[in-house]
């Protein structure tokens, strides 16, 4: 699977380390950070993650493979994704890497998953998700839910990325799932 993760300048994007940290090593992973997310990791007081299996792109970089269907990225996730993204990709804005390559996905459609990063949601946001959604961009905002009993952040967050996984189709055990 070749994979796209996009970090926004939205609150949230440790959980972007640790979706990246807890993917399978046999995933081509390609990851591009906005501007604004490096801001928020200062903010939030986390390092930038580090790893050697993953292809970073510059941001500004809107001629890179991943710009291009013809590369053949299997899907895509920004996490998180801030509402000004998600604004850009709803009226297909792609002036920069990110916003290009979501632009690339829906125009091959291939998977695009917004976890839109806000609460509450504004009636503009609503509108942009809704014109997404319809035409088949996944929604996965970061809610949790409490049926598989989380103690912990940890166990929050790792219920958050098995979620993600699941909707890539990527096999976990990160989260209890239901059993009636």
């Amino acid at each position: 699977m070749k994979l796209i993760v996009g970090v926004s300048g939205a609150s949230g994007v440790n959980l972007a380390t640790k979706f990246i940290q807890k993917l399978p090593k046999d995933i081509e992973l390609h990851v591009v950070m906005s501007e604004h997310s490096k801001i928020v990791y200062d903010k939030e007081g986390y390092e930038l993650f580090d790893t050697d299996s993953v292809t970073y792109h510059d941001n500004s970089d809107i001629g890179a493979s991943i710009a291009s269907g013809s590369f053949g990225v299997d899907a895509m996730i920004i996490l998180p994704t801030s509402t000004n993204t998600l604004a850009k990709i709803a009226v297909g804005i792609a002036d920069n890497l990110i916003t290009r390559s979501a632009s690339v996905m829906i125009k091959e459609s291939k998977k695009l998953i917004l976890t839109v990063r806000e609460i509450p949601y504004s009636p503009i946001v609503l509108e942009n998700m809704s014109k997404l959604a319809n035409i088949g961009v996944v929604m996965a905002s970061p809610n949790l839910a409490y049926y598989s009993n989380q103690q912990s952040l940890e166990q929050m967050e790792d219920f958050l990325i098995g979620k993600w996984f699941d909707l890539l189709g990527i096999d976990n055990n990160l989260y209890k799932r239901w059993n009636g």
